[in-house]
């Protein structure tokens, strides 16, 4: 199955790269796609407790989904997570 989420705090490639690489560390998800200028990150998955899985590793990300709130600590795990995403590339 395809899923797409719309996430919050989603900026720019260094986010991308690192919420690729931590999705890609979940058993069962692959071809991860990242919109960032939609802010959606599409993945292919087999069931939907998979899906709930990626959803909360966004969240713990500090990329929460749009139905959830977006806190002053989801923007600080943000911006640690774009910038390592920059220094990994």
């Amino acid at each position: 199955m395809n899923t797409s989420i719309t996430v919050q705090n989603l900026k720019c490639g260094g986010c991308a790269n690192t919420i690729s690489t931590k999705l890609a560390e979940l058993e069962n998800i692959s071809e991860i796609t990242i919109d960032v200028d939609n802010s959606i990150v599409a993945f292919n998955h087999n069931n939907q407790t998979e899906a709930i899985a990626v959803k909360e590793r966004l969240k713990t990300l500090g990329y929460p989904s749009i139905d959830d709130d977006n806190n002053l600590v989801s923007k600080a795990k943000s911006f640690v997570s774009c910038a390592t995403g920059k220094l990994s590339k």
